[in-house]
């Protein structure tokens, strides 16, 4: 195997001729093996990057501190890098110490190899083309790392939000179907009055739904960025035109509208819009798994629980008990939610533990992020392809559960009063007599009266009359 060797402020290190990567990337493979997850296990990550340099180098080409040679072969690195190239050569372990230094350093090797590469250099051969004099020029980790984070987090939003908008419209579409199916509206697991089914699927489209609008706000406050800001927001190392020139080259290479922050230090150091989107990821998590634990209850039994729909069956559901099958993607869903929940508390802890201008835990907030919308954005593809779409339902059971309830006794208490009503109710329970028959036995209303009444269609929308 070839060799290279590279060295820096430690020493010397011999790497293998054929990675992209340098000596610092490789002191970072040494030092941190936390997750096993890469930088290259998040493509938007490598992408936003890329961006982040290409723009900085344009910047530093037009204001005359980047020699044009050297800043049209970091610009074509970068672009291959955006459209695919090296990714497997982004290793650095996501969870690391510096504030994200291990990545920056990860990007402007790899970049600074490749664009020695297209001047006609060997890998290393750093006296051409440096990864931290050029790649890194006017840059810091502390403005170059959160800003790709910024723009990386605003890429792995367009897939959750497409996911969740097409679960929503899978949850409308069962409301449609089921739209003349009247069951029992329960609270706190009782019997409270009639509903139907397609009400109850319509008001999970709503409740998710709602969070689309809120992750797009969540990424309007990502759109401002520290770029230009270098060690602590004071723009140290800068050309006074290159903030505006980066950050406008970075808006056109990404297609987001990124502005600059207004006041560089508050922003070095800031992680309020990492935390509201973190917030918006929870709230929508807590939906999703209230959603799920309402189907694995409706969908009890098959015989001997609530069972008023039918989840389809995607695998056995016992090694011991033949014939079972489990709401396995529900629950998948749920441990999914636990997890979300798990990574917004790190995230919550990892802000709160920021020191002065900078926060040094930024790693494990953009991790937990990234990790979130992914998990989220497969757990709805597959709640929605292997769960709501083939959900059927069990329209015998909701009209036996309405038929026996008490809960429709609710609809006498204007005719007859609560007190009666109560009594009513409490007699039927111990008879074990329906309502509608132990309201005739005691002569309160006469069968026509209660036939209107107790009519479950009379009970799904205001209807009473002065």
């Amino acid at each position: 195997m070839t060799t290279r060797l590279e060295h820096d402020l430690l020493g010397e290190m011999t790497l293998p001729q054929d990675v992209w990567y340098g000596i610092q990337t490789q002191r970072a493979l040494d030092n941190f093996r936390i997750t096993g997850v890469p930088i290259s296990h998040f493509p938007e990550l490598v992408r936003a990057l890329a961006m982040v340099k290409a723009a900085a180098a344009h910047a530093n080409q037009a204001v005359g501190t980047l020699e044009p040679h050297k800043a049209e072969a970091i610009q074509a690195a970068c672009q291959d890098i955006i459209d695919g190239a090296l990714h497997d050569q982004f290793v650095v372990d996501l969870i690391q110490g510096g504030a994200g230094t291990s990545t920056n350093m990860n990007a402007n090797e790899v970049i600074a190899n490749l664009a020695l590469s297209k001047l006609g250099h060997p890998r290393g051969e750093y006296r051409h083309l440096h990864p931290n004099d050029d790649v890194n020029r006017a840059q810091s980790t502390n403005d170059a790392y959160p800003t790709a984070a910024c723009l990386s987090l605003q890429f792995a939003a367009e897939p959750l939000r497409d996911a969740i908008a097409a679960l929503r419209d899978a949850l409308q579409d069962k409301g449609a179907e089921f739209t003349d199916i009247v069951k029992m509206g329960r609270t706190q697991l009782q019997d409270a009055v009639p509903m139907t089914l397609g009400q109850e699927f319509e008001g999970f489209a709503v409740n998710l739904g709602e969070d689309i609008d809120r992750l797009h706000d969540a990424c309007r406050l990502l759109c401002e960025v520290n770029l230009g800001g270098t060690a602590i927001g004071t723009g140290i190392n800068t050309h006074p035109r290159y903030q505006a020139l980066a950050v406008a080259r970075l808006a056109a290479i990404s297609g987001k509208p990124l502005v600059p922050a207004s006041h560089l230090v508050e922003a070095s150091s800031d992680m309020g819009a990492f935390v509201y989107l973190s917030g918006i990821l929870k709230r929508f998590a807590l939906k999703l798994g209230k959603i799920c634990n309402d189907l694995r209850l409706l969908s009890s039994g098959p015989r001997t629980g609530l069972g008023e729909i039918v989840l389809p069956a995607v695998q056995p559901g016992s090694s011991i008990m033949p014939g079972k099958v489990n709401p396995v993607i529900p629950e998948a869903v749920n441990q999914t939610v636990y997890q979300v929940i798990a990574g917004d508390l790190a995230v919550t802890l990892a802000a709160e533990a920021g020191q002065l201008q900078l926060n040094a835990m930024e790693p494990l907030i953009v991790y937990n992020l990234l990790n979130a919308m992914r998990m989220l954005c497969e757990a709805c593809h597959m709640l929605q392809t292997r769960c709501i779409e083939g959900i059927q339902a069990n329209r015998d059971q909701c009209a036996r559960h309405v038929e026996v309830s008490i809960g429709i006794v609710t609809a006498l208490v204007p005719h007859i009063g609560y007190a009666d009503a109560s009594r009513l109710a409490r007699a039927a329970l111990h008879s074990g007599t329906t309502l509608r028959e132990q309201a005739l036995a005691e002569g309160l209303l006469d069968a026509a009266q209660l036939d209107r009444l107790l009519s479950p269609q009379s009970m799904l929308a205001p209807h009473l009359e002065p």
